[in-house]
């Protein structure tokens, strides 16, 4: 692995409703990405299809595939041709009845090195995800790629500092997160701009407080009717391990975002700010419950009113 840096690419894509035509994009968005010189290429979270959750329709299990298939097949054979690591997002089916948000890291010289499946599954208006997902079981895996050490998380996932904080404490230098996120509706005039800055926010913090390099590649486009559906807001970026952004995308236009990661500056940030350092281990056993003034069920009712 190199010690100099690595090159990441964001494929930010319009998504239709043909499966055919939308690999076809992301493939022509990879193409053009290696081109550049990205190394790293993400795909947007479920960009072989339009973002069907934001209805409860047993249609779209017919969308699931098995893990190795025929997308990541095809993708193998494309980050083999191009000698670059792919991150790409897979509607699974791992059995009858059960499937999973996840995505595949594939290393420079085709090999599928494994799989994260999305934890954290949102259950909200235009995002029902329970209905779909099952939650991920195989923790949070860090992948050594070619490149990079690479800890793929999924859209949600990026809320929770637990998630970016136990994937580079496995040695992430890079963390990656496929998305799916655009704007309500009913709630993009009063309240999108500071939805969207909240999203940024979250991820540069988890590029601070765990010293990593952060990048998060999103879709773009209206999907659903006129009136309603979502507005993806694109805005796929990256940034270094002091929250700088390194690159940013459009808001609303298809594009492929390079980011040049410098390694050396997470030696730098974690010198000058070690909170992994200086972490207290021994103090964070309630990390593990709910709420910390949650009762056990063993524990009688306060007297309290």
């Amino acid at each position: 692995m190199p010690n100099s840096g690595f090159t990441v690419g964001l494929v930010q894509m319009v998504c239709s409703d043909d499966p055919a035509d939308n690999l076809a994009a992301a493939v022509e968005g990879v193409r053009q990405g290696a081109q550049a010189g990205a190394q790293i290429l993400c795909l947007p979270e479920l960009f072989r299809s339009r973002y069907f959750c934001q209805s409860e329709d047993v249609a779209y299990f017919e969308l699931a595939e098995m893990v190795p298939g025929p997308t990541t097949r095809h993708l193998s054979a494309l980050a083999a041709e191009l000698a670059i690591v792919l991150v790409a997002p897979v509607f699974e089916r791992r059995a009858a009845g059960v499937y999973h948000n996840t995505v595949v890291v594939i290393d420079a010289d085709g090999r599928l090195l494994g799989r994260y499946r999305k934890t954290h599954i949102p259950d909200d208006p235009l995002y029902y995800e329970k209905f779909y997902f099952t939650p991920g079981d195989l923790g949070y895996p860090v992948f050594d790629t070619r490149y990079a050490r690479v800890g793929p998380l999924i859209c949600w996932d990026q809320w929770f500092p637990e998630a970016a904080r136990l994937s580079a404490l496995a040695g992430a230098e890079l963390l990656v997160y496929p998305s799916a996120i655009g704007w309500h509706p009913a709630e993009r005039t009063t309240e999108g701009p500071t939805q969207r800055e909240s999203w940024r926010t979250m991820q540069r913090a988890h590029a601070i407080a765990n010293g990593v390099f952060v990048a998060a590649a999103n879709r773009v486009g209206h999907e659903g009717p006129t009136d309603s559906g979502l507005t993806f807001w694109g805005s796929s970026f990256a940034c270094a391990p002091d929250g700088q952004i390194l690159a940013d995308g459009a808001v609303d236009a298809p594009e492929v975002v390079l980011a040049t990661c410098d390694r050396d500056a997470i030696e730098r940030q974690r010198q000058g700010w070690p909170f992994l350092r200086d972490r207290r281990i021994d103090t964070y056993h309630d990390l593990t419950r709910c709420l910390v003034d949650e009762r056990t069920a063993s524990e009688p009712p306060s007297d309290e009113t």
